[in-house]
C-alpha cells in the first residue's frame, strides 16, 4: 500500500446551517506550532477538532485525534478516518469551527467534519502538495562550525533534512533524516570533508 504526506499546508472552507469549518491539512512537523497559532488568530471559533498520523521511532503508525468540545465520535475520528481513507501519513488534520447558530447534530456534524476534511485533502491534490512516503531513517551528526554551511548545502541537494541544530562547544550536532540509501551517502559525504 503507497502512503502519501503533504509537503505543505493545505486549506479548505466548509459551511453547514450557518458554521464554518475551516479545515487544514498540515505536515506533521509543523502541527503544534500551527495548532498554537490557529488558536491565537481564531479567537472567535468554538472548536479546534485535530487528527494525525505518523510513524513513531520503531515504524509504527501512531494516530490521535480530539473532539475538542464536540459530542463524542461525531469529529476527531469521522476527520482520523478520512486520513486513513486517502492513505495519508506524517501529518495531521486541524477543523476549525465557528459556530453558526443552528446545532447540526450527530450526524449533521459527521458529514460537516468528514467534508472539510476531504476539502483539504483535495486542494492538496490540486496544489500537487502530496508525495509519494518513502520511509525514512535518521541520524546524528557532529560538524565543525565551519563546515556547516558546505553541510546545510549539500543536505538540499542530497535531499536530506536537518531536523535540529544544536551549537555545542565544539561544534555543531545535526539531527538529520532523509531515505536511508540517501542518508549513508550523505553521512560518508560529510565525514570525508570533516577530515
Amino acid at each position: 500500500m503507497d502512503l502519501y504526506y503533504p509537503t505543505e499546508v493545505a486549506q479548505s472552507i466548509f459551511e453547514a446551517k450557518g458554521s464554518q469549518f475551516l479545515s487544514f491539512l498540515i505536515p506533521i512537523e509543523c502541527f503544534e506550532e500551527f495548532l498554537n497559532e490557529a488558536r491565537v488568530k481564531h479567537t472567535k471559533a468554538v472548536h479546534f477538532v485535530t487528527a494525525s498520523r505518523y510513524f513513531n521511532a520503531q515504524s509504527q503508525i501512531i494516530e490521535s485525534f480530539s473532539d475538542d468540545g464536540e459530542p463524542k465520535g461525531t469529529s476527531g475520528m469521522p476527520t482520523l478516518k478520512v486520513l486513513r481513507g486517502y492513505d495519508l501519513i506524517e501529518c495531521a488534520l486541524l477543523s476549525v469551527r465557528y459556530f453558526g447558530g443552528t446545532l447540526l447534530g450527530t450526524g449533521g456534524l459527521v458529514r460537516a467534519y468528514t467534508q472539510g476534511a476531504k476539502g483539504a485533502i483535495l486542494q492538496a491534490q490540486e496544489q500537487n502538495i502530496l508525495k509519494a512516503y518513502i520511509p525514512q531513517s535518521k541520524e546524528t551528526l557532529f560538524v565543525s562550525f565551519s563546515l556547516l554551511a558546505q553541510v546545510e548545502y549539500l543536505a538540499k541537494k542530497m535531499e536530506v533534512k536537518i531536523l535540529k541544530k544544536e551549537f555545542l562547544d565544539k561544534g555543531v550536532k545535526l539531527d538529520i533524516q532523509a531515505h536511508k540509501d540517501y542518508l549513508s551517502a550523505f553521512v560518508l559525504k560529510v565525514k570525508s570533508l570533516n577530515f
